[in-house]
């Protein structure tokens, strides 16, 4: 006997049939026994596709599965409704399946969309990368712009999804920018290597000079060179950096060489000074204590002490024109209470005496302004020519007192 189902039923033979839209249709033969239990094993044949379908509906919804994974899935199992063995309402499924496709559909080309957008987007990426690059090729900041180049490389290998014909093409045009960017970075480098190389042995002659210069004592002269030396170095450019540290060492210890041992001449010169000035001082307060009321005594101790003031030597240059003043005032004095004692109306009227005083005053003159000019020949024949007239001075006055 068979038995009947809402989908399905079994003859008396065991053909088992599903009922569908199109109508009935063998699904299959059963022969071991009880025709309500071949009914369910074909309902749950049925419900293992439904179970499918059912997992396929859920994880398009919740975005767990691949689009075209699942209209894949989708067709095969609606390819194989119309000679599945399972009883069951097969119509809804195959509904069922045809919305799944049509969804996966629209949600493939949603991802198709998005791809596409991702893949405009990585190239006009790309594309900027490239132009920022170009715009970097003419660029004279070395290290900055180098360094940026470096960074777009790494950048352009994080950007995925870009067309492999149209990544090679911009991939073309950055290589472009940065190797003609490296091509004149290395220009630029090899000129300024030739700029110091050119400044390395401008300055290697500068260094020979200020070396041989080092050992002079002209002070004057050298001391004006050395500064014009100092003024070519830092004109000359600069070497590579560690040529240049050890050029500026050895130009700095010739120059260091001179300067020092002219201070150290100079600070002997003025301590020797210092000495002379000293001793004219004292030579000056012998003068002006001298005791005129004993004219003779007086006079004679002026002219040991005159000799004594001249051969002193030199002194500082602020204290000279003071010194003088006061050796001449001193001199005045006793030159004074001599003129005193005189007959005044023979002596100063005499024209001799007045040209010889006028000729000793003149020398004194002379002598002053030797001594500021420093002029050591000057000084001594000054020296020589003030003390001929006050000698012949003294010997025409002692002559007209005689």
């Amino acid at each position: 006997m068979g038995a009947t189902t809402e989908w399905g039923r079994i003859d008396e033979d065991g053909t088992v049939f599903v009922r569908t839209a199109d109508g009935e249709r063998a699904v299959g033969s059963w022969q071991a026994g009880d025709p309500a239990a071949g009914l369910a094993h074909f309902q749950r044949r049925y419900d293992d596709l439904a179970t499918e379908v059912e997992l396929l509906e859920k994880r398009l919804a919740s975005g767990a599965a691949e689009p075209g994974a699942t209209k894949k899935a989708a067709a095969e199992l609606r390819k194989a409704l119309p000679t599945a063995a399972a009883l069951g309402d097969l119509d809804t499924l195959a509904v069922r399946l045809d919305a799944v496709t049509a969804a996966a559909e629209q949600r493939l080309a949603a991802v198709q969309e998005q791809r596409a957008a991702a893949r405009a987007q990585a190239a006009l990426a790309k594309e900027q990368l490239v132009t920022e690059a170009e715009g970097l090729a003419t660029s004279n900041q070395w290290k900055a712009s180098g360094d940026r180049l470096r960074a777009i490389v790494d950048e352009w290998r994080q950007i995925k999804g870009v067309d492999k014909r149209a990544d090679d093409q911009l991939w073309k045009r950055f290589a472009a920018a940065r190797d003609a960017f490296g091509a004149r970075r290395t220009a630029h480098f090899a000129e300024r290597d030739k700029e110091r190389e050119g400044a390395k042995l401008v300055k290697e002659r500068i260094i020979a000079e200020a070396e041989e210069l080092a050992t002079s004592t002209d002070w004057a002269p050298t001391a004006a060179r050395m500064r014009e030396l100092l003024a070519d170095w830092k004109a000359g450019g600069r070497a590579a950096r560690a040529a240049e540290d050890a050029l500026w060492a050895r130009f700095r210890s010739a120059q260091d060489a001179f300067f020092a041992a002219r201070s150290a001449t100079f600070a002997e010169r003025d301590a020797e000074q210092v000495a002379n000035q000293k001793r004219k001082e004292a030579v000056i307060a012998e003068a002006e204590a001298l005791d005129t009321s004993d004219l003779d005594r007086a006079t004679a101790a002026l002219r040991d002490l005159q000799d004594r003031y001249d051969a002193c030597g030199h002194v500082p240059r602020d204290a000279m024109r003071g010194l003088d003043s006061r050796m001449q005032a001193a001199e005045r004095r006793v030159r004074d209470a001599s003129d005193d004692r005189w007959d005044r109306s023979a002596v100063l009227d005499n024209p001799l005496l007045v040209q010889m005083r006028e000729a000793v005053a003149k020398a004194e003159s002379q002598l002053t302004k030797a001594q500021v000019s420093g002029n050591t020949t000057r000084i001594r024949d000054a020296e020589s020519a003030l003390a001929a007239r006050r000698q012949w001075l003294a010997d025409a006055e002692q002559s007209a007192r005689s």
